[in-house]
């Protein structure tokens, strides 16, 4: 789905994680891990986006793709050791300065490693105002 451009792949994908948070918690919003504009352009989507949009319909949550913005390009996770995911995130993430945040969200994610951008994501709303932050991933690799 991530580097296929698989759309469809996102909406199963979807529909498995709202079947599998039917019994979770619910947040008052989802917002989506935003890519940076650059990579955003040669991607043509953003695979969080693709996955948090049926999800927040199946779920009947709202979709706040408009809280969190990435503050500056960084390099791709997947090639990076453990130490350099978390550099290549810190600062990495903003919440828009004019937004209404909720007090509960949580963020989505595609794949989740070591835990660095959902940190810095999460890092960032809280620094915001957003008193809880959930994150939740269509997949965690150990």
């Amino acid at each position: 789905m991530k580097f296929h451009g698989d759309l469809a792949s996102a909406r199963l994908l979807a529909a498995l994680m709202a079947r599998s948070l039917a019994g979770a918690e619910r947040p008052q919003a989802l917002v989506p891990v935003p890519l940076h504009g650059s990579r955003l352009r040669v991607r043509g989507y953003d695979q969080a986006l693709e996955l948090a949009r049926p999800l927040a319909l199946a779920l009947r949550l709202p979709l706040r793709d408009d809280l969190l913005l990435r503050r500056r390009a960084t390099a791709a996770q997947s090639t990076l050791d453990v130490e350099s995911r978390r550099r290549n995130m810190r600062n990495a993430f903003a919440a828009h300065a004019d937004a209404v945040l909720p007090a509960h969200v949580a963020v989505i994610d595609d794949v989740m490693t070591t835990g660095a951008t959902a940190r810095a994501a999460a890092s960032a709303l809280r620094r915001a105002g957003v008193a809880r932050v959930d994150v939740w991933v269509c997949a965690r690799v150990v």
